[in-house]
């Protein structure tokens, strides 16, 4: 029977090591896709910029990588912010952003340095107006605006409607003017133009083609009626992976290209300028590039299902449960053998609908002590982790040429009680 291998590494030694559940990276793949996205992002008629979204997954060892690639980095909290900063990422080419971020994290945005702050709404501005002069930091800003494009995907991931908690509407010009006024009529911050996200695990170009014709369309409105001038666009992410056969992405390199050819059309077809235009790739830099390692347990049979039950779930990845997203995956030790029976892949939290799988073709020889990989876990799996039933979050490795090596340690019952306590508050 042959075992699969990650990154020239036999996935049963790594068991053995670092035992199960496990999240294992290969490193070259994410190398490999961030070249792919930097290296056909180009343009002669304006700056570009690969700009990672480090909600997919965050650690060091990820933002090392970023560093290394030229990219800049995307982040949406002030935990992120902090994380990109210890890992020694240059703060200039840091973009944060989020819909309610709090007086303390835009503290701390501008005494770290962050490049560009992607303002979201009216009450954000005038906070960071007064923050700015208050702490005599200049800080380059971004306004968030929802180009109205209903992307064909989840509900929940969809994000340019006209009553996303994102942004602001595109049809509310007078209120985007009177907010790049505020800004603008600062001397700490400097509006640099303005950001749009449609959605996310989008496989087809016409949506984000679509997206930057209406943006440069606005963007020629707010400098014709509006007298406001934009020097920088982000077209945002949300670029699809393949988790099953049955998804057919663009792949990311070819995607970048297309973005940078269809702008420097539109840009004469609209009759406007850019100096910069950004993408925020995430999910199509690491989510491939993720293999989730579980252990099998228990099977049961009932009526209809037979059971495969594994020792993670929903607490490792909670996207079957919440986005009835949908993987693939084998017995890691049994690759090649017949896949001559139907499983449902169940965790081993406390819910009904701990689901991973409900259809897996597998071998029928699976049993207990197998190992089950689920592919392309790399996006949004560890991120959205929880310690639901008092689950320790998975150890995470990465692997390239036969090497590997811990770059986040497996969570353990004691690390869980670190944070318990009984202090009287001083009232």
């Amino acid at each position: 029977m042959a075992t699969l291998e990650i990154g020239g590494i036999d996935c049963k030694r790594l068991a053995e090591i670092s035992g199960t559940p496990l999240l294992i990276y290969d490193e070259a793949k994410i190398e490999e896709q961030l070249a792919a996205a930097t290296e056909n992002f180009q343009s002669q008629r304006f700056e570009t910029e690969v700009v990672y979204a480090a909600k997919a997954f965050s650690c060091k060892a990820i933002f090392e990588k970023v560093r290394q690639a030229g990219a800049g980095l995307d982040v949406v909290s002030g935990g992120e912010l902090y994380c990109a900063h210890q890992a020694g990422m240059p703060m200039e080419k840091v973009y944060f952003h989020g819909n309610n971020k709090s007086e303390e994290e835009l503290r701390m945005a501008l005494e770290l340095g962050c490049g560009t702050i992607v303002l979201d709404n009216d009450m954000e501005c005038r906070k960071l107006t007064r923050l700015a002069e208050e702490l005599k930091k200049p800080i380059q800003v971004l306004l968030r605006v929802n180009p109205g494009i209903e992307a064909h995907t989840h509900e929940y991931i969809r994000t340019s409607g006209s009553d996303s908690k994102f942004g602001i509407s595109i049809a509310k010009k007078n209120e985007i003017k009177a907010l790049v006024n505020i800004a603008m009529l600062s001397d700490y911050v400097q509006f640099k133009g303005f950001h749009s996200h449609i959605g996310s695990q989008i496989t087809e170009a016409a949506a984000f083609e679509e997206a930057l014709a209406i943006m440069l369309g606005f963007i020629r409105e707010m400098r014709d009626g509006y007298n406001i001038s934009t020097k920088h666009l982000s077209i945002g992410g949300g670029f699809g992976i393949r988790y099953t056969a049955d998804d057919k992405p663009i792949p990311l390199g070819e995607m970048a290209e297309i973005l940078a050819r269809t702008c420097e059309r539109l840009l004469d077809e609209k009759g406007v300028r850019l100096e910069k235009l950004l993408i925020e790739p995430g999910r199509s830099i690491v989510g491939e590039a993720g293999y989730s390692l579980y252990k099998v347990g228990f099977s049961k049979d009932t009526d209809t299902k037979h059971f495969l039950f594994v020792d993670g779930g929903m607490s490792d990845n909670i996207r079957p449960a919440l986005y009835q997203a949908d993987y693939s995956c084998d017995i890691a030790n049994r690759l090649g053998e017949a896949k001559n029976k139907t499983y449902c892949i169940a965790g081993k939290n406390c819910e009904s609908g701990d689901i991973l799988i409900k259809e897996a073709k597998l071998p029928d020889t699976a049993c207990e002590g197998d190992l089950l990989v689920m592919y392309a876990t790399g996006a949004y799996g560890y991120s959205m982790a929880s310690n639901y039933n008092r689950a320790g979050r998975p150890e995470v490795i990465f692997v390239k040429d036969g090497k590997a090596r811990r770059v986040l340690k497996r969570e353990s019952y004691e690390d869980q009680l670190r944070l318990e306590a009984d202090e009287p508050l001083s009232l």
